[in-house]
Formats: C-alpha cells, structure tokens, sequence
C-alpha cells in the first residue's frame, strides 16, 4: 500500500515537470510568433461616461498624426508603447494612459479622460484640476460641477491640489457640503472659507485638523448664532488650536442722538426768566411783587450802588 502511493507521488511530481516544461515551450514559440507578427491597425477606446466628452477618439487619432497609418505592416514588438503613453499622457485633458499590444495584432490604445475635482480662478485665468494638479483650461466646452477655489497660485510650495483633501472633507459631509460655497486663499495659512450666509467668511487656517476646527464650527453655528443671530459676526476663525475666534459685522456702536433746538419755535412768554430788577409775575422794573422775596440781581445791584464812591 505504500509502494501504491509513493509511485502515485511520483506521477503527480513528473507530470508538473512535464506541464512546467510545456508551459515554458509554448510560450517561448507564441512569443516567437508573436515578435514576428506584423501590426495590423491601432484602436483607440475613451472611457468617458459623461456627456463633457473632454476628449474624443477623433481628437487622439489627429494628435498621434501619422502614427495611426504608419504602424501598420510594422512588425508588433517593434511598437513603443511607452513613448506612445508618454505623449498622450502631456495633453492636458487626459488623465491616464494605456497602450497594449493583442494577440490579434492590433495595438489598443485605451484612454480615462481628465476628472476634474475643483475649478480656481486665477485672476484673469480659469481652469480646472485634478487630483495630482494636472490643469485644463475652463471654456465654454468644458463645464461641470465642482467646487470652486479662489486664489493667485504663484508659489510651486502651495499649489492649489494642496487644498483637494480640504475638499473632499467637505464634499463628503452633507452640512458642510451644503454650506460652504467656495474656497479663498489669501495665504497658505488664511484659507478663507464662504459660506452661503451673506457677508460672513470662515478663516479656516491652513488646509489641517479638519475634524476639530469643523468641531468647533458645528458648535459655533449650532449653539451661539441661534442666540446672537445670523447676521451678527462677519468673520468666524478656528485657526487658533482649541479657539473660536470672531468678530461683530457692526464694529461701532451707534452715536448717541441730541435733540436740537428749533429755531422757528413759538417762545412761551409764561416760562420767560425776568429781566434785571423785574420781580416774577412783574412787567415794571423796581415795582416789589406782593409777598414775593426781592431777586438776586436786584440785591446785588442795590449792594454795588451803596459801596460806589461816586455817590
């Protein structure tokens, strides 16, 4: 019974050798035939599944020029397939590239048109990027949806994919993504957040620690402006580590309001001061009113006229 398995090994380990030794065969023959094989045409296939069209088939085959026509008759594995990916990989509006030699002798060339994930404005520029921070000029053919940066991108150290992650955070949270509007960049350390309340601007810091600075701001909008008001603080910043910073919309407080005289109104004769040696109540000067107290001036005059030396 041992003798039956041990020969029952053996078949098995000779007929992998024997397997392996085919395997090596034919694919050293079909390789042979294959580097002999000449090309007999190249296809272009574009994975566009919108209606953008960023890029078209037609398009490709007039960027290759010739090259469509003068593959063919050339023997397969003489194709640089490389350099055919380099090339159309430098057009701004693909996004990748892959080019392969069939069995049948076509050569495929396969192409994923650009995903745009934010459009900026650049001063007078406007373009779309994707996520590596390839760039395709905004026209009128190429428009879609995405979210919107502001900003003058001069700086290699802070080019506007920096801000993608801040993005895609606040695309992927319902309430964030419904209230902000667009993205500004004063400096790589103000990213200036705007939300669809008017007049009000968020200074998000740099592009970091997303969870606790959109924390904090969830509690700013949920427990404070219900009680101060919508409209009562133009910038709110958590920039600061643990802090919410903000500040009035109104920086003075309103002047107080005088009243000022009228000129034009009637005088009330009943509320007149008296004159000069005119008693309250009297019209003629030194006539004494009936039980009234003589006034200061008069007393004051009468004191001076007794101490003048003229008399």
């Amino acid at each position: 019974m041992r003798k039956a398995k041990r020969q029952r090994t053996l078949y098995q380990a000779l007929g992998s050798v024997i397997l392996a030794i085919y395997l090596v065969i034919a694919l050293n023959v079909t390789a042979g035939v294959s580097a002999n094989r000449e090309c007999t045409g190249l296809r272009i296939a574009v994975n566009d599944t919108t209606s953008l069209k960023f890029v078209t088939a037609p398009e490709l085959a007039k960027e290759l020029g010739t090259l469509p026509l003068d593959v063919n008759g050339v023997k397969i594995n003489s194709i640089n397939t490389d350099s055919i990916e380099r090339f159309l990989s430098s057009i701004d509006n693909i996004e990748k590239v892959n080019v392969l030699r069939l069995t049948d002798g076509t050569v495929l060339i396969t192409v994923d048109p650009l995903h745009p994930v934010a459009r900026v404005f650049d001063k007078d520029r406007s373009y779309y990027i994707n996520r590596t921070g390839k760039r395709i000029s905004a026209n009128a053919r190429y428009h879609i949806d995405v979210p919107v940066i502001q900003g003058h991108f001069t700086d290699s150290l802070f080019p506007p994919e920096k801000i993608v992650p801040l993005l895609d955070y606040i695309t992927s949270d319902s309430l964030w993504n419904s209230l902000i509007s667009m993205i500004k960049v004063d400096k790589s350390n103000d990213i200036i957040l705007v939300p669809i309340v008017r007049g009000q601007v968020i200074n998000f810091g740099t592009p970091d620690d997303f969870k606790s600075k959109f924390h904090r701001l969830e509690r700013m909008y949920a427990e404070v402006m219900p009680v101060k008001g919508w409209n009562y603080y133009d910038t709110i910043s958590v920039k600061w580590n643990k802090q919410i910073v903000a500040t009035r919309r109104q920086k003075r407080l309103d002047k107080p309001k005088f009243i000022e005289e009228d000129d034009d109104e009637e005088t009330d004769i009943a509320t007149m001061i008296a004159g000069d040696g005119v008693a309250p109540g009297q019209v003629k000067a030194g006539v004494k009113a009936k039980d009234d107290k003589q006034i200061p001036a008069s007393v004051i005059n009468n004191n001076v006229k007794e101490k003048s030396p003229a008399q």
